[in-house]
């Protein structure tokens, strides 16, 4: 995982890699593509029936404790962990009064304190693999959410935010091991989870159009469009950046296009 000699059509040949959420969406499409330029990889979601060979489904729930033996068994079966991509969460819509304490526990639960106990159940392995100077690395699924104040993004806006929060800290405090933290944060993408959420609308049709007509670039992201931008993170090229959060969203947050320039 140096850039010296590096084989820029597997650049992570040789290297191990967890995926949380690795069973579908983004995360499943991260795994695909580690795997495709040469790491092994070990995707753990609540359902893992989707990664299939060569990729390695590992049951975890996040929001149990017990995860952190799901970290393990992946890191056993790898043989240790260079890359660990915190992309497992959940969603929520409401302002901040819509939705009872519970639910803000709930998300919280699963989109921060998750993201807790799989990196620190991850850490022995990243700080042995820093040890033989492998670069490990640390990317964090983070959102658009929190960067651009959204109507009825606030339980879910507000989780994301401590994610963006969070990654600035553990890059602070591992800098000096010399494992690198950074995030992506995502525009609206195209995942089932997002289908789901339009179909479950009065009028998906218009709801999907919405969407688009809310994009700069008048569509979607894609989720293999977000997995480059975690492997590129996550990857040798990358080993002077640390601490950043990448955007992808279509110029969803720094780019206001007149309705009538067209696209």
């Amino acid at each position: 995982m140096t850039a010296a000699a590096l084989d820029h059509a597997r650049p992570f040949a040789g290297a191990t890699a967890v995926v949380t959420g690795g069973g579908s969406g983004i995360g499943l499409a991260t795994a695909r593509t580690l795997a495709a330029r040469g790491a092994e990889v070990a995707c753990v979601d609540l359902d893992p029936s989707a990664a299939a060979d060569p990729l390695i489904g590992v049951r975890g729930d996040l929001a149990d404790d017990g995860v952190a033996a799901a970290v393990g068994t992946a890191a056993e079966r790898l043989g240790g962990i260079d890359v660990l991509v915190n992309h497992a969460g959940t969603l929520a819509r409401g302002s901040f009064e819509d939705n009872g304490l519970d639910e803000w526990r709930r998300v919280f639960e699963v989109n921060v304190l998750g993201l807790v106990r799989v990196s620190r159940a991850a850490m022995p392995w990243l700080r042995e693999s820093a040890g033989a100077g492998r670069n490990p690395a640390i990317v964090n699924t983070c959102s658009i959410t929190a960067l651009v104040g959204m109507p009825g993004g606030a339980v879910y806006g507000a989780s994301k935010g401590a994610v963006y929060s969070l990654t600035l800290s553990m890059a602070a405090d591992l800098l000096a091991e010399g494992i690198r933290v950074n995030c992506v944060a995502p525009g609206p993408v195209d995942t089932p989870w997002v289908r789901r959420e339009l179909a479950a609308a009065p009028d998906p049709e218009a709801a999907l159009a919405a969407v688009h007509a809310r994009q700069p670039n008048g569509r979607l992201i894609t989720a293999d469009e977000v997995a480059e931008a975690i492997c590129h993170l996550a990857g040798p090229l990358s080993a002077a950046t640390t601490g950043t959060v990448h955007v992808i969203d279509g110029g969803l947050r720094g780019l206001r296009i007149p309705a009538a320039a067209g696209r």
